[in-house]
């Protein structure tokens, strides 16, 4: 079984509108409402390449009663905790005629100290039948900069792989636990690094020294070029193919459930970025996040060029 968390969940809406600008009345060509957060999202994928996954974490209000009906839908397992408030709204603009996408996202309901007590003792009972605790997104307000930290810990009792895949001060302190992996994109890296990241030996250099810190590996999704991953002492990047792009909603979750699925499978690093690569580029020719097919990771993972570097 592997286990997601989402502390922040949400109804994903994503609206496709031909040259969107500001200031302006637009109506949709279409529009995709889901259960969304982004470990939700990994669920989702790794529930399609036949995983075992249960989507954790806190939901409240009737947005909370809807990701539940949805989640229920697509058949998805689920273990949430109810928490006051209302589970936020995340909007998605794409625009398939200019290539962009605009994001507007919810902060999300207050995390109370017993909710957060709740999950945990509920996560370490679910421990001995987990092979890996994939802990993604931001936290809702309330929630201190070391959780991640805290449950990554309690993972490491039970001998339960870590993936951590978040951003600013949940990163920082969740890295101190020393999680089996991370998967920083490059902005999310320089912001820990303190500086931009320009070139692929800096995003490189900046990757292994958080293994040196006690991370296992370090995965950095680049988008449209991919990722480059390290364990400290082998680097490889991976490259996708061109593909019809429709939205990058999705892709990073996409690529960290595709690598987890490798990784159970016995593959190496090399072929479990190409895996993940393909997830991601599946994703970004789908409309929703997380709803790219095993069939079409399978086409793309053939076209993915690996390179150790």
């Amino acid at each position: 079984m592997i286990i997601t968390v989402t502390l922040n969940t949400a109804i994903d809406k994503t609206y496709t509108v031909e040259n969107f600008v500001l200031d302006r009345v637009h109506r949709p060509i279409d529009m995709k409402s889901t259960a969304g957060g982004k470990g939700i999202n990994v669920a989702r994928v790794l529930k399609e390449l036949g995983r075992d996954a249960v989507a954790a974490g806190f939901i409240g209000g009737c947005n909370g009663d809807r990701i539940i009906e949805g989640l229920d839908r697509e058949g998805i397992r689920h273990d949430f905790v109810r928490i006051a408030g209302e589970s936020r709204i995340c909007i998605a603009i794409v625009d398939p005629v200019k290539g962009a996408q605009t994001e507007i996202n919810e902060i999300g309901p207050e995390a109370l100290p017993g909710d957060l007590q709740t999950l945990a003792s509920k996560l370490e009972r679910m421990m001995p039948s987990a092979q890996y605790l994939v802990l993604s997104g931001n936290a809702p307000p309330g929630t201190p900069d070391d959780f991640y930290a805290h449950l990554i810990e309690i993972a490491r009792r039970h001998d339960v792989k870590t993936a951590l895949d978040t951003s600013g001060p949940h990163l920082r302190q969740g890295i101190t636990a020393g999680p089996y992996i991370i998967k920083p994109n490059v902005a999310e890296l320089s912001m820990l690094r303190g500086r931009e990241l320009l070139t692929r030996e800096e995003i490189l250099h900046a990757a292994k020294g958080l293994v040196m810190a006690g991370t296992g590996v370090v995965i950095v999704s680049m988008g449209r070029a991919g990722c480059v991953a390290t364990d400290g002492k082998r680097s490889w990047q991976a490259t996708p193919p061109e593909i019809p792009f429709v939205s990058a909603v999705g892709s990073g979750d996409a690529l960290v459930a595709a690598a987890i699925d490798a990784l159970l499978a016995g593959s190496d690093i090399p072929e479990a970025i190409r895996a993940g690569t393909a997830a991601g580029a599946a994703n970004a020719m789908t409309f929703g996040a997380g709803f790219c097919s095993k069939e079409s990771i399978i086409t793309l993972k053939d076209k993915v060029h690996v390179a150790e570097i």
